[in-house]
């Protein structure tokens, strides 16, 4: 099906450079090019035309079109890979980044591509961001301001908070990881097992079910049924296995309900998942299941499948999805990267913005 076209173009950051984004935006430019008309690339010129020469070894050879405006990756043809350059002194020069290591060039690339991006997205100049995987610790090289961000979602969290010039706290987002048969947000992310467990407070799950609500009603167009994780095994057993259900979790669905939100009581997490799973021809019970720290969530999420899995930041002043693996370092420069996560987001991102 052809897509339609977009009035403002869709940025897809490179993502780290030593891993295998680069590969699967090509691939995805490649395969899915009625999808990624009207989008373009932001990143490292060399790092791209590496990316092309290795997926040109396969099949079809892609152009690069370096851009001197946004604007013109409207008018890019098909299988044409547009690119804004991220530092335009070197696109003549420098070589690429070695695959499959830790570098802080590289995080400094990545990290460079996703606050352009942002801040085009900020401004009204594009109209969604996709990021490719970038590397925690390889951001965390870079330094400043780099270091102080786990990731992709506290980064965006804090430039959206800047232009908004407002802080972080009154910013709250959160990550949402779907495919076609499971949606679920997080109540917190990239922080330690015993900091997810002291997060599970009624503000907190409070904050989760209302972002929950509100973006998934612009979504869907109506009102989400929100399936809630308990924290404890058995959602706690009526307090025999702990009270946050009792004490925290069940008075902030309550609060929640006040405001309008469907949301369950807190459900045994070993089976709410299954409960909210879309079988073909058949919703599940839920739209979305809210858990209660990363792990819970994420694993019966990508257990479904990597390949289609979404990551969507809710809460942010702009669109921003990604595919749901990492940067896979061990085959990177190899050819075989899967590009079906990065067109799923592509995907997305045109979806949240019709």
């Amino acid at each position: 099906m052809t897509e339609s076209p977009l009035a403002l173009p869709i940025a897809i950051t490179q993502g780290d450079p030593a891993g295998i984004g680069p590969e699967t935006i090509v691939k995805a430019f490649r395969d899915a090019s009625d999808l990624t008309r009207g989008c373009f690339v932001v990143g490292d010129v060399a790092t791209l035309r590496r990316a092309a020469s290795l997926v040109a070894g396969a099949g079809v050879a892609l152009p690069l079109a370096v851009l001197g405006s946004v604007q013109e990756a409207l008018d890019c043809p098909l299988r044409c890979l547009p690119v804004w350059p991220i530092n335009p002194a070197t696109v003549q020069g420098t070589q690429p980044v070695a695959f499959g290591q830790l570098s802080a060039r590289a995080g400094q690339l990545a990290g460079d591509c996703v606050v352009w991006a942002a801040n085009a997205a900020l401004r009204g100049e594009v109209a969604a961001m996709v990021t490719a995987p970038l590397n925690k610790a390889a951001l965390s090289l870079a330094g400043a301001p780099y270091d102080h961000f786990p990731g992709h979602t506290e980064l965006l969290q804090s430039l959206a908070a800047a232009h908004l010039k407002t802080s972080v706290a009154q910013l709250p987002v959160r990550m949402m990881l779907a495919n076609d048969e499971l949606r679920v947000v997080l109540v917190s992310i990239h922080v330690s097992l015993r900091q997810a467990l002291e997060a599970v407070t009624f503000d907190q799950v409070l904050e989760s079910l209302l972002i929950t609500h509100r973006s998934l009603q612009a979504i869907l167009g109506r009102a989400p049924k929100i399936g809630v994780a308990g924290l404890n095994p058995h959602a706690g057993e009526g307090g025999l296995f702990g009270r946050e259900e009792l004490d925290v979790i069940g008075p902030a669905v309550l609060a929640a309900r006040t405001q309008g939100v469907l949301a369950s009581d807190p459900l045994a997490p070993d089976t709410v998942f299954m409960r909210a799973r879309a079988q073909p021809g058949q919703p599940g019970e839920f739209d979305v299941v809210l858990a209660m720290y990363h792990d819970q969530g994420l694993i019966p999420v990508k257990y479904l499948g990597v390949d289609k899995g979404v990551n969507v930041t809710l809460g942010l002043p702009l669109i921003r999805t990604s595919p749901d693996h990492g940067t896979a370092f061990d085959i990177a420069g190899t050819g075989r990267a899967d590009a079906s996560s990065l067109i799923e987001a592509i995907r997305m991102a045109r979806q949240l913005l019709s």
